[in-house]
């Protein structure tokens, strides 16, 4: 009876972490596919999971930061959808490369022309973006889920240090410190870095190729001297 107690409060202490935890993992969330950092450009995915079991996710919006505008916003083709990006006037221009733009993107929005989202899946919806801001360590984005009900789900609540996260957190894309260049100044240096490591393994390789072809050649002349004196000392005794 006691073992019998204890498997049921397990079990209900379980459903209970799941319960709970359901809503860390569960929600609009976005990751760089490498490094974001200040300055530069990125790629990023904004994770969508479906959370409902009798609805698809048919539309998805993603507003930008007005106080860290991004001039340049390019989104990735993806079967199924239609995408909108919507751009807006700057009320301060900004200055990217010596150059000042007076717009920037405040919005993408990904319209489902086929399923969307179905119950038990997940999207994935790429950006490429940038420049990415020098002066702030993360952006957040405030994501609008529409399903095929007609229910509407708003990721518009910001995250704040040292507090619970809320229940519809909005997406927050932490930002690593700038490069030397703002261009992926690291990638080519590992570029580089792989290369010459190839090159040296490729050297190496080449010298002990050159080294086991002159051992051969000596066992071949050395193989062929001791067949000529097992003939000629045959030959001798032979005569003896």
């Amino acid at each position: 009876m006691k073992a019998s107690r204890l498997a049921a409060a397990a079990a209900v202490a379980g459903t209970a972490v799941l319960a709970l935890s359901a809503p860390a993992f569960a929600h609009v969330s976005v990751q760089p596919e490498g490094p974001a950092a200040k300055g530069g450009y990125a790629v990023v995915d904004f994770k969508v999971p479906n959370e409902r079991d009798n609805a698809s996710t048919t539309k998805v919006e993603v507003n930008f930061p007005a106080d860290h505008p991004i001039a340049s916003v390019m989104p990735e083709s993806i079967p199924g959808w239609k995408i909108d990006v919507t751009k807006s006037k700057l009320a301060k221009p900004l200055t990217v490369h010596d150059e000042k733009i007076d717009e920037a993107v405040t919005k993408v929005t990904w319209t489902a022309d086929g399923k969307g989202i179905e119950p038990g899946y997940f999207q994935k919806f790429p950006l490429s973006l940038g420049a990415l801001p020098e002066n702030t360590d993360q952006l957040v984005f405030k994501a609008i889920q529409t399903y095929s009900n007609k229910e509407v789900v708003r990721w518009i609540e910001v995250p704040q240090e040292g507090q619970d996260e809320p229940e519809n957190p909005a997406p927050v894309l932490e930002l690593s410190a700038a490069t030397d260049d703002h261009h992926g100044t690291s990638s080519a240096e590992n570029t580089a870095g792989k290369t010459e490591k190839t090159a040296a393994a490729q050297d190496s390789g080449d010298g002990s190729d050159t080294t086991a072809r002159v051992l051969g050649v000596v066992g071949i002349v050395v193989g062929v001297a001791g067949v000529a004196y097992g003939v000629l000392a045959g030959r001798r005794r032979t005569a003896a």
